[in-house]
């Protein structure tokens, strides 16, 4: 708790914590229904930029770019953040200071992974904002019956 604490008063540092001027212009299942019938090759040609947010729910982390997926209100989709596709520093600074459960926006191009996966190719990324306490366990959820009682909005 103290290190994500820690992580905040940094951001508060570098100006605005919880930047408002993010618009995303598409959800995920929007996404999802619009183009997954279509082929990689031709998502790639006519090059379709998107500005998504949600909140992070898994990351994958390979050397120079990492494999996150976002959760918005209608459902899931993967984004591909890699070093070469940001602005200089922005990868080393921000990106690696992400959490699970932080709330994201960006701003890219949709294409199709090896393995046929619709995926946002970031150019742009921003925290909105920073997650606090960690996630629920993903499979048990609350266990604590003396806290479900108590604070049922966790529940």
């Amino acid at each position: 708790m103290t290190s994500v604490i820690h992580k905040l008063a940094a951001l508060r540092t570098k100006g605005n914590a919880f930047p408002n001027k993010f618009r995303r212009d598409a959800l995920a299942q929007d996404l999802h229904n619009q183009y997954d019938a279509e082929d990689g090759e031709i998502l790639k040609e006519k090059s379709i930029e998107v500005q998504v947010a949600g909140r992070i729910m898994t990351r994958r982390a390979m050397g120079k770019a990492t494999f996150i997926t976002i959760q918005d209100m209608s459902g899931k989709i993967q984004l591909y953040v890699a070093r070469d596709n940001l602005p200089e520093g922005v990868y080393a600074e921000d990106v690696g200071n992400w959490d699970l459960g932080d709330i994201i926006g960006v701003k890219g191009t949709l294409f199709k992974t090896k393995t046929n996966e619709l995926t946002i190719k970031t150019t742009e990324v921003q925290l909105l904002t920073k997650a606090l306490r960690p996630l629920p366990d993903k499979f048990h959820g609350l266990t604590d019956q003396e806290v479900r009682y108590r604070q049922r909005y966790l529940d």
